[in-house]
């Protein structure tokens, strides 16, 4: 049990959470061992790990153990929820349920109709990205008990978002949106800041040229007649960049 080990052993634990990440990034072992080792970091009573779906714009469940209802709200709705904007802010620490405005809990239905009837009093949203900015999935984890500050899991919890990210992300050989390379994505993600092709190709370290060349291919593959057709339909699925 997490809640009153040392900060030495929190710390071991971490070690062994970015093993499992790893192993699970990897195909080499399943995404509940993640969160069994995310135990031994913070004592929790629910937790999941949810991937994004930019296509069907909801979230899919890798591993988790909270009730049906909870888990169907997370899926579909959490996205929907007042709270998602917060998560999803420039911070990207996370949000700690203690350290939610009591205005924002009253107008969250992730709250008031799931959190509240299951008795938690504290727990983490986590908002998991990839390398190149485009949101991923989340992490949820949910306590009877509230934390209590300094604790030194909150800021371990912080440290293995990219662990966790990479967890979540799909691997190569899985479907990635219309079809488009890992290129292709990065190019249709500046698409939609409205930068020309030159300062696409200064972002990306290629030519104005070369970034043409993607987005005619962009087109192609996704059957769209413009560069802001291609804009529409990454905000369509979820695709922003990160500044």
């Amino acid at each position: 049990m997490a809640a009153h080990r040392s900060t030495a052993d929190i710390l071991d634990a971490a070690v062994h959470v970015r093993e499992a990440a790893r192993n699970a990034a990897s195909g080499a072992a399943g995404v509940d061992t993640v969160l069994a080792a995310l135990s031994e970091v913070l004592d929790y009573d629910h937790a999941s790990l949810t991937r994004w779906d930019p296509l069907r714009r909801r979230h899919t469940t890798l591993a988790g153990s909270y009730p049906d209802d909870a888990t169907a709200y997370i899926e579909t709705r959490l996205h929907h929820d007042p709270v998602f904007p917060v998560l999803r802010g420039p911070a990207r620490d996370g949000l700690w349920l203690q350290d939610v405005p009591p205005q924002l809990l009253a107008a969250s239905p992730g709250f008031q109709e799931v959190l509240s009837p299951l008795g938690i009093e504290g727990g983490v949203a986590q908002c998991l990205f990839a390398t190149d900015g485009r949101y991923v999935g989340m992490l949820n984890i949910s306590t009877r008990r509230p934390r209590h500050t300094p604790d030194p899991a909150r800021a371990v919890v912080t440290l293995l978002t990219e662990s966790l990210a990479a967890t979540v992300t799909p691997r190569p050989a899985e479907n990635r949106p219309g079809g488009l390379s890992p290129r292709e994505l990065q190019v249709l993600t500046e698409l939609t800041t409205g930068r020309t092709n030159r300062e696409i190709a200064e972002r990306l370290y290629i030519t104005p040229r070369t970034v043409g060349t993607h987005i005619e291919h962009i087109l192609a593959k996704l059957d769209l007649p413009n560069r802001a057709a291609a804009a529409a339909r990454a905000v369509a699925w979820g695709i922003e960049a990160s500044g």
